[in-house]
């Protein structure tokens, strides 16, 4: 009568929760988390206690991201709504009385300092996916609208702050929710074809515009200068130009093979700014070179193209939706981290995943692969 008491080993006791974790999508954040210490380490050699932080920052994301695995895709939907307005509201309360830090004013103190244009990464596709969810089968113009002015009022809100890096995030997590929802190609091209236009005359007229004097609408002048900065780094090689410079140096150095794991004279010698954040891609671009950046980018290519595949099989169209989006959030990251520490894209505050040292962009990381495998996992339990 005792063995039937006996309690059961604690393999069998977490295998109902690790049952459905989605392997493919698993094995390639492991990856991406063990090149992100790899490079922390080296990259932070010098700064404190930067590398233990990070790993740290690293199971805390784990942790998030297997609870949140935990929780069935309805219980999410049910959310979404107070998670959007309490974003709204923390980013009025950052306009009206936030703190201020080297000309922006992003963080409010709530007893402890947060950064609330964060939430709006996750809150901003879980409301627009709840949006589209319940007007199934029936859509209108007017839903697209809707979801339009959903969108805009926090966009706006986080560039006033000004952030731009998180300002387009969010717009993409948040567009393509809107165009998975079925928005017409015809409403998609016209903007896609306005905006190669501007980019094709920013390269022809880039010159005249950026001289002296002139200023553009819409723009605060740190924007503009970072956009003139793109298009030639050497007008203020020592100012402006000198992120972009130092990090294409550090990339081009690094050749096929790299220079070797702690070896990176540009990094190490402190030409490398930001190293441990936003311009870590460019230390390890060094150490690692090609060979290394094929791997790291390969590691992100399986993590979205799974993230896709979810969507694709995911049940409901909210799920659909939200797991799309997730996927576009982790590309718009990757692509824009790498496209402005290569000199393709202006700088601005985007973090590479995994890689890059932070602690608010850890824990929304995890929130989202625990919304990805709640939705592979709701999936994979389903009865056939």
């Amino acid at each position: 009568m005792a063995a039937v008491f006996d309690r059961p080993p604690l393999w069998q006791r977490l295998s109902p929760m690790l049952r459905g974790f989605d392997g493919p999508l698993a094995f390639a954040v492991f990856v991406l988390c063990g090149l992100g210490l790899l490079a922390m380490y080296s990259s932070g050699y010098d700064h404190g206690t930067r590398f233990v932080d990070h790993a740290r920052n690293m199971l805390l994301a784990g942790f998030i991201m297997f609870v949140v695995a935990q929780v069935p895709p309805q219980r999410l939907m049910s959310v979404a709504v107070p998670l959007y307005t309490v974003g709204v509201a923390l980013l009025v309360a950052v306009a009206l009385f936030g703190l201020t830090k080297k000309g922006a004013r992003r963080w409010l103190n709530v007893g402890v300092v947060i950064q609330p244009s964060e939430i709006m990464k996750i809150a901003m596709p879980l409301m627009l996916a709840w949006w589209f969810q319940k007007r199934e089968g029936a859509l209108r113009a007017v839903d697209f609208l809707v979801a339009g002015l959903l969108l805009v009022v926090p966009v706006g809100l986080i560039m006033k702050q000004p952030d731009l890096g998180t300002a387009m995030l969010v717009l993409a997590s948040g567009l393509s929710v809107i165009f998975f929802a079925g928005l017409s190609w015809k409403l998609v091209l016209p903007p896609v074809l306005l905006g190669l236009a501007g980019v094709a005359a920013l390269a022809i007229f880039g010159d005249d515009w950026c001289a002296d004097g002139v200023r553009w609408p819409l723009l605060h002048d740190y924007q503009q200068q970072r956009i003139c900065t793109l298009l030639d780094p050497t007008r203020d090689p020592l100012g402006k130009g000198f992120h972009i410079i130092q990090g294409m140096i550090a990339i081009g150095s690094g050749g096929v093979t790299g220079k070797g794991f702690m070896q990176g004279t540009q990094t190490h010698l402190e030409f490398v700014p930001e190293r441990t954040t936003d311009f870590i891609f460019a230390a390890f671009s060094e150490e690692f070179g090609l060979l290394g950046n094929l791997v790291l980018i390969s590691a992100f290519a399986v993590l979205i193209l799974r993230a896709l595949y979810i969507a694709a099989q995911a049940p409901t169209l909210f799920t659909r939706l939200l797991a799309g989006a997730i996927a576009v959030m982790f590309f718009s990251y990757a692509f824009v981290n790498m496209g402005m520490v290569s000199g393709i894209l202006p700088v601005v505050g985007v973090p590479l995943p995994f890689i890059s040292y932070g602690g608010t962009a850890m824990v929304t990381l995890g929130l989202a692969l625990g919304m990805l495998m709640s939705i592979a996992r709701a999936k994979r339990l389903m009865p056939s």
